[in-house]
């Protein structure tokens, strides 16, 4: 988390200068590679352009502040359908999506939870499962995404 936290106050003045919104980043060590995913979003959406022009103008910072000492790549894209959830925010927003949610420790005997957003509560997002609701810290979830619904 560290890390991200780094990378999120280095990258968001740049993103947020070019006239969108980070969405979120994910650091991903896999062995001596790694790679850094930056997703960003607009009011009037993501286009390949955007994310080219992002993509350009963080490369030249990385580059200057050199923040990743191992190889890495770097990938700029939209959050899309299916986005993934960084902040309690976003959760917030996202009240009655679907979504999937993985947490860093078991909760209750488990780990991974499908339901329904139904609130968040301080730091806490609730989630509906079946007929079960679940209160999970935002600090506990090591990933949650949208899940779309195409109904």
């Amino acid at each position: 988390m560290a890390k991200v936290d780094e990378l999120t106050t280095l990258i968001e003045p740049v993103v947020s200068g070019m006239g969108f919104e980070l969405w979120g980043i994910e650091y991903l060590r896999n062995g001596k590679f790694s790679t850094l995913r930056i997703y960003i979003d607009h009011e009037n959406g993501i286009d390949v352009d955007h994310c080219a022009e992002v993509s350009r103008q963080v490369s030249a910072v990385m580059d200057v502040e050199d923040p990743i000492t191992n190889n890495y790549t770097l990938e700029v894209s939209s959050p899309g359908m299916d986005r993934p959830l960084f902040k309690l925010e976003q959760y917030q927003h996202s009240i009655n999506e679907w979504v999937e949610i993985k947490l860093r420790h078991a909760f209750e005997g488990r780990k991974n939870f499908k339901g329904v957003i139904t609130g968040v509560e301080g730091d806490e997002v609730v989630v509906q499962v079946d007929n079960e609701e679940f209160l999970l810290p935002i600090e506990s979830i090591e990933r949650g995404r949208i899940i779309p619904n195409f109904s």
